[in-house]
């Protein structure tokens, strides 16, 4: 108990110290974060049921979201599921949507002004959990806070397909010939048709240690600066958030350049 609660103390004193060196330093508008490492923190803290990696790693993001308010971040994407993690057998994807749900409920109810959009294709979910999803976000509509986009069901592939659609499908529903539309497409035509409506990352973290972004916001990651750190999701704490910060404010952002 008294050796818990000095490292609890030790490591407040150090989220202070680290507060103050960020004061004034670049700092990301727009976080994206890869919630990996659920299923070997069960295992590596001896739990028979990989679930319960899930639920720890469920219960970390409203406190994920707190930590980025506080530090002033004005916009974070959380991905909890990948459109290949739908494949995974039933026994393990229907508790994992289950999860989902929750911490989507609890995130959308909690008594802040975020305001939360699901972002991935729908079409790909189970119609309860797509309808459970959307229905917690629209609780948050009219918000004005930090805004907070979970990717359920994305790849960034897909969402690269569904914005060309997408601008095919407006352009011939106001009674444009799509032969028009493919003369004088760009860059801004799949822009203005991704799932989310702000677009750019400006700093995308992976937990887990795995360092690659295995299609996470493919188009919006082109310049953004990358940080993979070596903590399972579950055991993610506000110092590993202002660590990657301080890591970001020491880069210089050239775009290309």
């Amino acid at each position: 108990m008294a050796l818990t609660a000095l490292r609890s103390a030790l490591e407040a004193l150090y989220v202070r110290r680290l507060t103050r060196a960020l004061e004034g330093r670049p700092r990301p508008r727009h976080v994206a974060i890869m919630l990996d490492g659920n299923r070997r923190w069960a295992r590596g803290t001896g739990h028979d049921d990989v679930r319960e990696g899930y639920r720890v790693g469920g219960a970390k993001v409203g406190e994920f979201l707190r930590w980025c308010d506080a530090a002033g971040i004005e916009h974070v994407t959380l991905w909890m599921l990948s459109d290949d993690n739908l494949h995974r057998p039933p026994d393990q994807l229907g508790p994992l949507l289950g999860i989902i749900e929750e911490t989507v409920a609890s995130v959308c109810a909690a008594d802040e002004d975020w305001r939360v959009e699901i972002i991935g294709a729908a079409d790909l979910l189970p119609d309860d959990t797509a309808r459970a999803l959307k229905s917690a976000a629209s609780r948050t509509t009219g918000r004005g806070g930090l805004k907070v986009d979970v990717a359920v069901g994305y790849g960034g592939r897909r969402e690269i397909i569904d914005a060309v659609r997408a601008a095919f499908d407006k352009h011939i529903a106001s009674g444009g010939d799509p032969r028009e539309l493919a003369e004088v497409f760009d860059l801004q035509h799949i822009s203005d048709n991704l799932y989310s409506s702000r677009h750019d990352a400006d700093f995308i973290i992976r937990t887990s240690g795995e360092q690659r972004l295995s299609g996470f916001l493919l188009w919006q990651s082109a310049y953004a600066e990358v940080h993979f750190v070596d903590v399972l999701w579950p055991a993610f704490r506000q110092v590993d958030l202002l660590r990657a910060l301080r890591s970001y404010a020491a880069r210089e952002r050239r775009y290309g350049r």
